[in-house]
């Protein structure tokens, strides 16, 4: 089984085999995580998810799309397409992480970090988002055959404290 871990940090810097973009259908990586992202891996991961698009159209929401990582210390971005609260069910977010988490093991990759998707412009709150994403893990956590370790990186203190209450409650993290 997977080794779970929350972070405090960017995940940019982070060292893993893939880092999960919280993307929008269009993979136009403007501001928040994405925005980020593509500062630091460089113009050409926005450049892939343009192609991405053109060849499949844009990702629905629940769905992933992979891109390479350019410049950071990932191998590839996962790009998962969340919901946006009030207007698609928050459920879709289970199905990202999901979704996400399935790519990761079909690539062979050891390590995937998430950051809290749908909770920037979106608009879910931190525990909402949390317990999504904490299920979403823990029912694909005895399927997964290559994945090794799995990080969710929280930028900020309020977002660290919401998901380690929930990640601790439902039992994800080692000693809870």
């Amino acid at each position: 089984m997977p080794a779970v871990e929350l972070v405090q940090g960017d995940i940019t810097e982070l060292e893993a085999d893939a880092i999960v973009n919280a993307a929008n259908s269009w993979l136009k990586h403007g501001g928040g995580v994405a925005g980020a992202i593509v500062r630091k891996g460089g113009r050409v991961i926005q450049e892939e998810s343009d192609e991405w698009v053109r060849r499949h159209g844009p990702v629905p929401v629940g769905g992933v799309a992979v891109t390479g990582a350019g410049r950071l210390k990932a191998k590839y971005v996962i790009h998962a397409v969340g919901p946006r609260c009030g207007v698609e069910p928050i459920e879709k977010l289970r199905e990202a992480v999901a979704n996400a988490l399935r790519k990761a093991d079909e690539l062979g990759l050891k390590s995937i970090a998430f950051p809290a998707i749908s909770t920037g412009i979106f608009g879910c709150p931190y525990d909402a988002a949390a317990e999504q994403m904490a299920l979403a893990i823990k029912d694909a956590m005895p399927h997964l055959k290559n994945i090794e370790r799995i990080i969710v990186c929280l930028y900020g203190e309020e977002a660290y404290r919401a998901f380690r209450q929930v990640f601790e409650r439902l039992g994800l993290l080692h000693g809870s």
